[in-house]
């Protein structure tokens, strides 16, 4: 937004002030998906608009922990700024913070007036223009588990499942949720205009499931990438924590990101449905699906860019380790739900709550069009139960061979772009190296008394 916009911000500020708002929280996503920030005065925002607001650079590169991984263009180029500007048109007030508005930010290089190389964001744009290119619209619907959890001073992490009860599965009110979390969260996740359809408490103690409309893939992704850091700020608020880690308990089922996808033609038709081809999915579905496929074990990295990610996978965890596919069958990795017509859809299981939604829904949409250009057809869909190693082939099983798999992938690092291919590759490798280096509470346990 520039010094040209002065009368459309002037409109935006007029709007928040009416509605009591003097503060403007610019958020945008890094690597990781998690959301960076600065509070603007209300009066202060047309020169934020102008000039943008300053950042380092390395907080794409920065681990959870703090510390600055030596990604290409930021130590190394004595850690330059990228520009940050709100977007205004997204601008919605905080139910749960009174006087303060969020919005999201653009973020280009200074130097260039470009989109940042590591932002996410801008890399969706990028895999949605070459869609446009074939004339075709994706539209996505994600669905996020996530495990709320309360202070527990006298347990090793200092964190318990909220509730802990057990067998509450797929219900909801007092039973499963005593503290009436989801009734609250539901509805400030309303307020904000996230577009949140439905929730439940999930299969484990304190694991909750909120699912959103269907939209366009950017806007789908920019309502999730708000989802999570919106739950997680509810949590904080009454002292909680909420966490959409793969994996954070060893007794209990990890925690999964859904993705259906579909895709519109430039009249806003569903191209994937054809009642006359087979199981009534047209020839661009099941090239889509082949190309999901195809691309799997790179995609791994994305759906799963954690080092705990893959120990969410495992037989009888109802988490995708097998690349296959099938008709209504929640045991494969990209399911195709009954319905058609306008609804004609597949269900991309692989992902799981810690992926970056950008990252996820890029690489997903990536891979899709892959298999449209291509032009293949995927195998037989599975049939009955899943996670057999004879009739399916096997997805990474650790982050450093999804990242050599993603890294060999050079159809789908084509379209994600070299830059950000390069930046994801070294700042996950040092997770990985800093891990390997790590000495576990299981190695201890196992090792220091008897050897």
């Amino acid at each position: 937004m520039s010094a040209s916009d002065t009368p459309d911000i002037r409109r935006h500020m007029e709007r928040l002030a009416a509605e009591g708002v003097d503060v403007v929280r610019v958020v945008y996503p890094d690597l990781i998906g998690t959301d960076r920030a600065r509070d603007v005065l209300l009066d202060h925002l047309p020169s934020a608009c102008e000039h943008g607001l300053a950042f380092c650079r390395a907080v794409y590169h920065t681990t959870p922990q703090g510390d600055v991984v030596p990604v290409a263009g930021g130590l190394d180029a004595g850690l330059p700024d990228v520009s940050v500007r709100p977007d205004l048109s997204t601008a919605a007030v905080l139910p749960w913070e009174p006087g303060v508005a969020t919005c999201l930010g653009e973020v280009t290089d200074p130097a260039t007036s470009a989109p940042a190389p590591e932002s996410p964001r801008d890399l969706l744009r990028t895999v949605l223009a070459r869609c446009a290119e074939r004339g075709l619209r994706p539209v996505v619907g994600p669905e996020l588990e996530y495990f709320l959890l309360e202070p527990a001073p006298d347990t090793p992490t200092g964190w318990r499942r909220a509730p802990e009860t057990t067998g509450a599965v797929y219900t909801a009110g007092l039973r499963a949720d005593p503290g009436n979390h989801l009734l609250r969260t539901l509805r400030a996740l309303r307020d904000l205009g996230l577009g949140v359809v439905t929730g439940n408490h999930e299969f484990d103690g304190g694991q909750y499931e909120i699912n959103l409309t269907h939209s366009s893939a950017l806007d789908a992704a920019d309502r999730a990438f708000r989802f999570k850091a919106a739950v997680k700020e509810l949590a904080r608020q009454e002292g909680n924590l909420a966490t959409f880690m793969a994996k954070p308990f060893g007794d209990a089922g990890g925690s999964g990101f859904h993705l259906h996808l579909s895709c519109e033609d430039t009249e806003g038709r569903n191209v994937f449905d054809d009642p006359s081809g087979a199981h009534g999915l047209s020839a661009t579905a099941r090239h889509a699906i082949a190309g999901i496929l195809a691309h799997a074990p790179a995609l791994a990295a994305l759906a799963n860019p954690t080092v705990n990610s893959y120990k969410r996978f495992g037989p009888d965890t109802l988490a995708p380790w097998l690349i296959d596919w099938g008709l209504d069958n929640r045991s494969t990795m990209v399911r195709i739900p009954p319905e058609r017509g306008s609804g004609a859809r597949l269900e991309l299981r692989l992902g799981d709550a810690s992926a970056n939604p950008y990252l996820l829904i890029a690489g997903t949409i990536a891979a899709a069009l892959l298999g449209v250009l291509a032009g293949e057809e995927p195998e037989a869909p599975l049939e009955g139960y899943g996670y057999d190693t004879t009739r399916s082939a096997l997805l990474p099983t650790n982050l450093s061979a999804a990242l050599d798999a993603l890294e060999a992938d050079t159809a789908l690092t084509d379209i994600l772009g070299k830059d950000f291919t390069t930046s994801f590759l070294t700042y996950k490798r040092d997770e990985v190296e800093r891990f390997g280096r790590h000495v576990t509470d299981w190695e201890f346990t196992e090792y220091a008394y008897h050897l």
